[in-house]
């Protein structure tokens, strides 16, 4: 059984990756640790995009402050939110809702009802800030699912999302960059790995009442 307090104290933010490249089947594994992520109704409205082409990748630094661990990186996973939330997205969940249970679309109408009304009280500025919020759910699991399997990360949102959403089309595909996260494994010399972790201890992080 794998401790999860050494996984977590193992993590860091890597700032230099090796070449190494990681395997199919763990990638795979972490992608669907995080598409099994909590969110708000379950509406999940977001989508990852997993960059391996080198060219891509490279391109992308210069929307990273120049930050080479992005073209350095095994993948790089980028989060992106939906853009038209509403009752396109209450409709998606309830067809995937009425698939995964075998329940009828029609039986479904107060629940179809309740979350679009809970959607329709946000203007669109809300809409698309609520959006990001689930994406750092995810993005949480993600990292704590990537430490338990030894897969290094590096979680960025210093970066310019417009070039992201303009590389990578996502304007067009009604999605926009809310964070993205090199993976990989850390470089041997990547001297960030032996210095110690500062997280405040837990008086000053927790109360209980």
């Amino acid at each position: 059984m794998v401790n999860i307090i050494d996984a977590l104290n193992w993590r860091y933010a890597v700032r230099e990756f090796s070449n190494d490249i990681i395997a199919p089947e763990q990638l795979q594994q972490l992608l669907d640790a995080t598409r099994l992520s909590a969110s708000s109704y379950g509406l999940q409205p977001y989508h990852l995009l997993v960059i391996q082409s080198p060219q891509l990748k490279q391109q992308l630094v210069e929307f990273s402050l120049g930050q080479e661990k992005v073209a350095q990186c095994s993948h790089l996973v980028v989060f992106a939110a939906h853009t038209n939330i509403g009752d396109t997205t209450v409709n998606r969940y309830v067809k995937q809702f009425s698939q995964t249970r075998g329940v009828a679309a029609s039986q479904l109408a107060n629940m179809d009802e309740h979350y679009k009304a809970a959607l329709a009280v946000m203007d669109q500025s809300q809409r698309q800030e609520w959006a990001h919020q689930q994406v750092y759910i995810a993005l949480g699991n993600f990292l704590t699912c990537a430490a338990l399997m030894k897969i290094d990360t590096c979680p960025m949102t210093g970066i310019e999302f417009e070039g992201y959403d303009r590389v990578l089309g996502l304007r067009e595909k009604n999605l926009t960059t809310t964070a993205v996260c090199p993976i990989g494994i850390r470089h041997p010399q990547d001297a960030s790995a032996r210095e110690k972790k500062v997280r405040f201890a837990e008086h000053d992080m927790v109360t209980l009442l």
